[in-house]
């Protein structure tokens, strides 16, 4: 795979289709990959693809305030599944033109989440690590352990079934196949099927250990307004104490804002240094919106978005009257 991409990339530079790719290289620590920005042929060498490459990329053609799309004519991207419907969301929403873009699809089995394996290590310091089919031997001083790909997956990848990217210009590899008969969101029925009382107890417990470090805003590739709203002094929405009303004011707000954009890539979780359940309230208005529209967000670059188009027989039982 990784020679295959390297390969690639290689040719798109050789062909002048190209003037950046962005993909993944090796991470300075054991278990990290970094975005990688490759400007010639010749330092292809640094791009891999494996378990580890969980940033997702698409931020960089806003975050950056698109200066990036302003400064290279032609831009190459190695996206995974959920990448690849933030590019559909972008070009959906008028922020990137597709033309300007060379998408390199990349199969993906799941990225791991760091913090889950230092809970299987008791918080030890990982020294090395590598991948050995579906498990992962982790070494450090005074110890060396096995963890299966189960048990260090990222949440967003357990149920996940879009693995693959929904557009491309090349692939690497085989797309995976997906199983459309499983449950997708069986976590947020579990939530659903709990009181009011104890959902809201859980909420508070979850939510109180917020910092507001807002991390989870700024991995998050379907946030990338020029000034969110909490920093906002004229008016002031919210507190910028981590008081747990402001804290929650802050959560739902910025659910209710990513409502039929989040794609779940879990960039949120992985990023939270508190490890809050970020993506339950995501993946909980994502099934929300498929039950009420039949929408999933980034799967069809010619689809309007849900809360951007209305239809006679959408359901409307939140009329009151």
């Amino acid at each position: 795979m990784i020679k295959a991409l390297r390969e690639e990339v290689r040719r798109l530079f050789e062909e002048k289709k190209v003037d950046l790719v962005i993909g993944w290289g090796k991470g300075s620590l054991p278990m990290t990959a970094t975005p990688v920005f490759i400007h010639k042929a010749e330092d292809v060498e640094q791009l891999i693809w494996d378990e580890t490459c969980s940033n997702n990329l698409a931020v960089y053609l806003t975050k950056d305030k698109r200066q990036l799309v302003q400064t290279n004519q032609k831009i190459g991207i190695v996206v995974k599944g959920c990448d690849g419907r933030s590019l559909v969301l972008y070009a959906v929403e008028n922020q990137i033109k597709r033309e300007n873009l060379v998408i390199i699809g990349v199969p993906c089995n799941g990225v791991i989440d760091k913090k889950k394996v230092l809970k299987q290590t008791e918080g030890k310091e990982v020294l090395s690590a590598r991948f050995e089919k579906e498990r992962m031997v982790v070494e450090g001083r005074g110890f060396k352990t096995e963890i299966t790909k189960s048990d260090m997956l990222s949440r967003s990848c357990i149920h996940c079934n879009h693995p693959n990217a929904p557009v491309y210009d090349i692939f690497i590899g085989e797309p995976i196949n997906t199983d459309s008969d499983v449950a997708v969101y069986p976590d947020v029925e579990a939530f659903e099927k709990l009181d009011c009382e104890t959902r809201w107890k859980d909420m508070v417990e979850s939510y109180s250990q917020c910092i507001r470090c807002y991390a989870c805003r700024n991995v998050c590739p379907s946030c990338y307004c020029t000034e969110c709203f909490v920093d906002q002094n004229d008016p002031q929405w919210i507190g910028k104490s981590p008081e747990i009303t402001d804290t929650l004011i802050f959560h739902l707000n910025r659910n209710l804002h990513v409502a039929g954009r989040c794609v779940e890539c879990g960039a949120c979780e992985r990023a939270c240094p508190a490890d809050i359940d970020l993506l339950r309230l995501n993946r909980k208005i994502s099934k929300e919106i498929l039950e009420r529209f039949n929408f999933t967000a980034g799967l069809d670059i010619d689809e309007k978005p849900a809360l951007a188009s209305f239809c006679e027989n959408e359901k409307q039982d939140f009329i009151m009257g």
